[in-house]
């Protein structure tokens, strides 16, 4: 985590493969909690699938976050707000230790704070509301970091974007760029086939076909 966290000091948005452009300020505030825990198999990070009755981003895979409330002191705030209403952590075994360039996401109308944080007393997690909430997942970063789980996903403006396969999860689009330019910084990632394009129907088939081997965490 120390080098992790040194290395944020003088990031840009385009680390992650976003314009170097301020976000409009008409853009909702919004944040996300990148929590990273580790157990005796070694270090994860904490993501979640959201209900596919959604208006906003069904189906998709997201850190835990959302819009910054009048209650929120900042985005640190509504990272963990969002996280205990979302997935049921427990704040008091997290810790906050950097946040990262502020993210527009222009489909969403929303400008993103990434809030890195240590997990160090996880606790359980679970939907905690199935309506907005479909799984929960602590990925180990072993899983992401292996060649065979990483592809690119063709985008709808015809771009393609780095990509996850996760067992019954997708990661792609603004957490597929978001946790690959994490890996990058972590000094995690290894060289992988970044000619392997696929569309997003056929790359959320071999997520669902992964599911079948898992990777015994939960």
């Amino acid at each position: 985590m120390r080098t992790l966290v040194k290395r944020t000091a003088d990031l840009d948005p385009g680390h992650f493969g976003w314009p170097k452009d301020a976000p409009p300020r008409s853009a909702r505030a919004a944040a996300v909690l990148i929590l990273l825990g580790e157990d005796e198999q070694g270090p994860d990070v904490l993501l979640l699938r959201r209900a596919d009755g959604l208006n906003s981003h069904p189906g998709q895979v997201a850190f835990p976050g959302g819009a910054l409330d009048d209650v929120d002191r900042g985005p640190v705030d509504a990272a963990l707000r969002e996280a205990v209403e979302e997935v049921g952590v427990l704040p008091e075994g997290i810790r906050p230790v950097a946040t990262l360039p502020e993210l527009h996401v222009p489909h969403s109308g929303f400008r993103v704070t990434p809030v890195l944080a240590h997990w160090t007393e996880p606790s359980p997690v679970a939907p905690v509301d199935l309506g907005e909430t479909a799984a929960v997942a602590r990925v180990p970063i072993s899983w992401l970091t292996d060649p065979e789980n990483r592809v690119r996903v063709r985008l709808s403006s015809g771009m393609a974007g780095p990509a996850f396969l996760v067992p019954g999860m997708l990661v792609w689009g603004f957490t597929g760029g978001l946790l690959a330019g994490l890996l990058e910084l972590g000094g995690w990632s290894r060289s992988w086939n970044r000619a392997d394009v696929r569309e997003l129907d056929e790359a959320w088939r071999a997520a669902e076909e992964a599911d079948d081997i898992g990777f015994g965490r939960s």
